[in-house]
Order: structure tokens, then sequence, then C-alpha cells
């Protein structure tokens, strides 16, 4: 059980350092800080410059923290939020399958972020060779509320799109003055 729970932190964080890295510098094939800026603002997440911040960051830095096995519950924490961010903004109105764009591969990350932090990071792990191995269901739940709120914190900062401004009336034409009747 040691070396799958090694295996499982370290291809799931892995992953997330991708995504990460993705967002905020274009690596591993990603479209960079400013694309992704963009299509945070086409889904309402304003401003979207620092909600791509945020996103790359957390997802990176989440990833990195659960690979390591350090922080573990904050590492899920982070990597719960933006999922839980992705699913709402994006996956869930397609229903629960990934082949329509849907949330499932979200749902998945998100349990298996919950899971690490119930089990906890095992003995190949910084928290267990530093003795701060924090695991249980509590730990799960907290990282799970702490994620929530993470993903709440960014719906709630994101101001709605401004309503467009009505298209002026244009001024009524002018009635026409009376013609005086001509004399005869």
């Amino acid at each position: 059980m040691k070396i799958w729970r090694l295996l499982l932190r370290m291809v799931v964080g892995g992953l997330f350092v991708g995504h990460g890295t993705q967002k905020l510098f274009g690596w591993f094939g990603g479209h960079g800080l400013e694309a992704t800026s963009q299509g945070f603002e086409q889904m309402g997440l304003r401003p979207g410059k620092t909600n791509a911040i945020a996103a790359g960051a957390g997802e990176a830095a989440g990833g990195a923290l659960l690979a390591a096995g350090f922080l573990t519950p904050l590492a899920a924490a982070s990597i719960i939020g933006t999922m839980l961010v992705a699913m709402h903004r994006v996956h869930l109105k397609n229903g629960p399958w990934v082949t329509n764009g849907g949330y499932e591969y979200n749902l998945v990350l998100i349990l298996a972020a919950l899971a690490v932090a119930e089990a906890g990071p095992g003995p190949l792990s910084l928290d267990a060779a530093i003795g701060r191995e924090r695991k249980g269901t509590i730990w799960a739940l907290a990282a799970l509320l702490a994620g929530g709120l993470g993903a709440a914190g960014s719906y709630f900062s994101s101001p709605p799109e401004p309503e467009p401004y009505p298209a002026p009336e244009p001024d009524p034409a002018p009635e026409p003055e009376p013609q005086a009747e001509p004399e005869a």
C-alpha cells in the first residue's frame, strides 16, 4: 500500500503541476496567462487575469504539495477548490460524462484528493518524514470544506457581467405645425 499512495500522489500531483503551469506559463502545450485570462473572462471569472493566476497557482502549488506529501490536507483543498470551480463554470451543464465535456474527470480528481487526505500521504512523504502526517476523516472533511470555501470565494468575488446599456430611444419626430388654410 505504501507504493500505491506514493504513485497516486505523484501522478495526480504531477498532472496538477503541469495543468497549473499550462495556465501560468504556457508550458506543456498550454495557452499561457494572457489566453487563459481571456478564457476566464468569457466564463464570467472576472477579473480574468487574477482568477487565471489564482487557478494556475492553486493547481501548480497544490499539485506540488500533493506529490511531495507535504501539507497534504492543504494540497487536497487546493485541488478540490480548483476542480469545483471548473465543474461549476465549465462542465456541470454538460452532464457527467467527459466525452460530452462533463464533470466526470473533475469528480474523480476531487475524490482522489479526498482519499489521500483521509488515508494520509503515507510513510514515503515529507509529512511523515517530519512527523506531521495529518490524516483521517476530519482532515478530509476539512480539505473538502476549505476547497468549497475557496471555490465559493472565486464565485462571489467575480462581479456579474454588467448589463448592457439600453439603446437610447430615438427622439420622436416632431409633430408638424398646423398649416393655415389657403385663402380663397
